[in-house]
């Protein structure tokens, strides 16, 4: 097996492990990419919605239709920027905060299912490729 065999394998693994994981948390009722914007948020507190998308990697366009359904949904709210009335200031609300929490129970369940069938050295060995490759 070769190298790209190899990283053809683990696009595939990783790819099933995150579809594992979000149909996990859908039952808290966020997916992995509403608790990755709940952690930005509750880390940094309030922020601009492009100083969201570039913390997240993320297009504008794709963080506004994710902010705009999550807003609907009460786990953020947007306001206008004081400084600049075009811009939006996203918060987590006190539900996207109880939403994050439980989420992030959640996830670490399910990463805990999953990686716990490694033993201790196949443990250290992939946090030592994933250190390298990261």
């Amino acid at each position: 097996m070769d190298a790209a065999d190899v990283g053809l394998r683990y696009l595939t693994t990783s790819a099933r492990i995150r579809r594992a994981v979000d149909e996990h948390l859908s039952g808290t009722g966020v997916s992995l990419a509403r608790t990755k914007i709940l952690q930005v948020l509750v880390r940094l507190g309030p922020v601009k919605q492009t100083r969201l998308a570039t913390e997240l990697g993320m297009a504008a366009r794709s963080i506004t239709q994710a902010v705009e359904a999550m807003e609907r949904d009460g786990l953020v709210r947007r306001s206008s920027d004081a400084a600049d009335k075009r811009a939006k200031v996203v918060s987590a609300t006190e539900h996207g905060v109880r939403a994050l929490a439980a989420g992030e129970e959640s996830g670490s369940e399910i990463l805990r299912s999953i990686f716990e069938r490694l033993s201790p050295a196949q443990l250290k060995a992939l946090e030592d490729v994933l250190d390298t490759l990261g």
